[in-house]
């Protein structure tokens, strides 16, 4: 097929990063572990920790010791990196993800009773 009409030999993309998606991941759970991360978004744990260090390195996340795990913190003010979106703050970028979760989330609950009185 054309360049525009995809075949299954052609690589994969898609629109988010992995960093992206692995600051989504743990914005929706901030006790998350990398092995949870990893699986979650399909890279290996060791991809998970690099990117972790990274976006932590870049104060787009903290993470603090809670026993033996991680607790995570995400500065949703960070700017995005690239300079062409660095006007935007990745809030932004979580919310549209939060805002799917709570969508998806109310359409698989069932409608709750009227409340009369």
């Amino acid at each position: 097929m054309g360049r525009h009409g995809g075949t299954v030999d052609e690589k994969p993309w898609t629109f988010l990063t992995n960093h992206a998606r692995v600051l989504i991941v743990i914005a929706r759970n901030p006790q998350s572990r990398l092995r949870d991360i990893a699986d979650t978004i399909g890279i290996t744990e060791r991809a998970a920790q690099t990117i972790v260090n990274d976006l932590e390195g870049a104060e787009y996340i903290s993470r603090t010791k809670v026993g033996r795990r991680n607790h995570y913190s995400v500065d949703p003010t960070r700017p995005f990196r690239h300079p062409a979106d660095a006007d935007h703050r990745v809030e932004g970028l979580l919310t549209l993800f939060s805002d799917h979760d709570d969508d998806k989330q109310s359409a698989d609950e069932p409608d709750a009773p009227a409340v009369t009185e």
